[in-house]
């Protein structure tokens, strides 16, 4: 790990930058990114700007570099379909552990995702590949599962499975990333998770559950 200026970090810079992350990842949480400034996150820390711009270019470095951690913790979500089954009972629990690990990722990841949502859609670059990061390797994983179930003739050859596992994925990502929404509509979030569960277990198998 190193500063911006090229040296090497001890343990004690180390423990400083990440510091310094951790209490801008709260900033986060109550504050809207652009009105986030060096020197406050700086004061919370309770080092200096000077410490700040030593490990960080500007305040939009240092978020991309959560970003980027997060991006690599969400890229996991896809080890939930690593040799599963979508047959029976195991293929229900297949579809709810799913589920609970994209809405506990969005719970955990909320404000920063909203930061990479928003750059992404402003055209940055930068923030729609650490998007594409998070959501590449669980798609492709449960276009394969789906693949799958079509080789082995359990649903429709005209299916196109990447087709649909993109379209399962961007409906976890809305669902997740709106969840505190759904209250509002009377949907409480034990409701909420086996409902999202039985639409994502129809679009892999094109078959109910069995539970």
């Amino acid at each position: 790990m190193r500063t911006v200026d090229g040296r090497v970090a001890g343990r004690r810079g180390q423990a400083t930058r990440q510091k310094l992350l951790d209490c801008l990842s709260e900033m986060l949480s109550s504050s809207p990114y652009r009105d986030v400034k060096v020197i406050d996150v700086a004061r919370k820390a309770g080092t200096s700007p000077a410490t700040f711009y030593q490990y960080f270019p500007d305040v939009e470095g240092a978020v991309l570099e959560i970003a980027e951690q997060m991006a690599t913790e969400g890229a996991g979500l896809a080890d939930l379909l690593e040799g599963r089954s979508w047959a029976g009972k195991a293929g229900w629990q297949t579809a709810q552990e799913l589920v609970d690990g994209f809405l506990e990722f969005y719970r955990k990841n909320d404000a920063i995702l909203r930061v990479v949502d928003l750059g992404a859609a402003e055209g940055d670059k930068r923030f729609n590949k650490i998007r594409l990061k998070i959501l590449n390797s669980v798609t492709t994983s449960l276009a394969e599962s789906i693949g799958a179930l079509q080789s082995k003739g359990r649903i429709d050859k005209d299916v196109n499975p990447a087709a649909i596992a993109g379209a399962l994925v961007a409906m976890l990502t809305a669902v997740a990333s709106h969840q505190k929404g759904f209250s509002t509509w009377g949907v409480k979030q034990a409701e909420l998770k086996p409902n999202l569960a039985l639409l994502v277990h129809l679009g892999v198998t094109g078959k109910k559950p069995t539970r």
